[in-house]
């Protein structure tokens, strides 16, 4: 559809006739009568009618100008959100970051930190989904960067990049009261011991059924997990040993008052930015990469 052609039936629909209509667009009735015909042809109806020496719309004509009032309602809409967006960017920068489920969210707190420490004052939203739907929208261009646990591959088609943050061993926690009671030589006190594993959606979980296959170990599974912040609630309770990076270990353990059971050199995690710029250019973006590279992880 020609929307030159459809705001020309709009004008002269409001107005009441293509003279005025054609006064107020500083163009000809024969021209405005002209556009409105291919406009016609293009849906198929007529939209105007004569009675008389005037127009008036048929009843399709009444349809399309309630479309047409919608439609460019949005255009007025979408002229003030820009000049807003002009008009407060130098003030605000608005930085939209998807947190995958799974991702430890002590973690993510570290990772967006030096975004917020710009020079430039930051508006920080965050979005917390599963992996697919945050790239569904990282692809719409909904979201500025999603923090995962695992990269971008040829499964999704989506136009995006990877940009590896560093990785972390894994640390198995506890309440003391569980440690107890479950004794404290591991690995072998998993062995029927009460667990809280992450999902079968994170990248992690394969790796650590597969360490526990390895060391003959068969915990019990009290629960599993998609998002990392309610596991953890389960762990400091009591509810099970769970597991969690090593580089936020000591964090966790003064926050939910849980202890270290052990940890693994063969777990490991990596974490990565994806957004979809190949060269970082947002300043945010870059902040976060450059501290994450330079000091959390380096």
């Amino acid at each position: 559809m020609n929307f030159k052609h459809l705001y020309y039936f709009w004008v002269t629909a409001r107005a009441g006739g293509v003279v005025k209509a054609g006064e107020q667009l500083h163009t000809t009735p024969q021209t405005l009568s002209t556009q409105i015909k291919l406009l016609e042809d293009r849906l198929g109806r007529r939209l105007f009618r004569k009675s008389g020496r005037k127009l008036e719309l048929t009843d399709d004509g009444r349809v399309a100008l309630r479309y047409a009032d919608d439609i460019f309602a949005l255009g007025g809409d979408l002229e003030t959100a820009m000049r807003e967006r002009r008009d407060n960017h130098a003030a605000t920068l608005e930085f939209r970051v998807g947190i995958e489920d799974v991702l430890a969210k002590t973690v993510a707190y570290h990772l967006l930190t030096p975004a917020l420490d710009l020079a430039q004052p930051v508006r920080l939203v965050c979005v917390e989904g599963q992996f697919d739907d945050l790239m569904a929208q990282l692809a719409l261009h909904r979201l500025d960067l999603v923090l995962s646990d695992e990269p971008l591959t040829s499964r999704l088609s989506v136009k995006a990049f990877n940009h590896t943050l560093g990785s972390s061993t894994m640390s198995f926690l506890c309440t003391a009261a569980l440690r107890r009671q479950i004794g404290s030589e591991f690995p072998q006190c998993l062995d029927d011991a009460p667990m809280l594993l992450p999902g079968g959606s994170s990248s992690v979980r394969p790796l650590v059924d597969a360490w526990l296959a390895q060391h003959g170990l068969r915990p019990r599974v009290v629960a599993e997990f998609n998002d990392s912040a309610l596991m953890q609630a389960f762990g400091r309770e009591g509810r099970g040993v769970f597991i969690a990076p090593a580089l936020v270990e000591a964090e966790i353990c003064t926050r939910s008052g849980v202890e270290v059971l052990g940890r693994s050199d063969d777990l490991v995690e990596d974490f990565y930015a994806i957004s979809v710029e190949r060269r970082i250019r947002h300043p945010c973006v870059a902040a976060i990469t450059s501290a994450a590279r330079g000091t959390l992880f380096g």
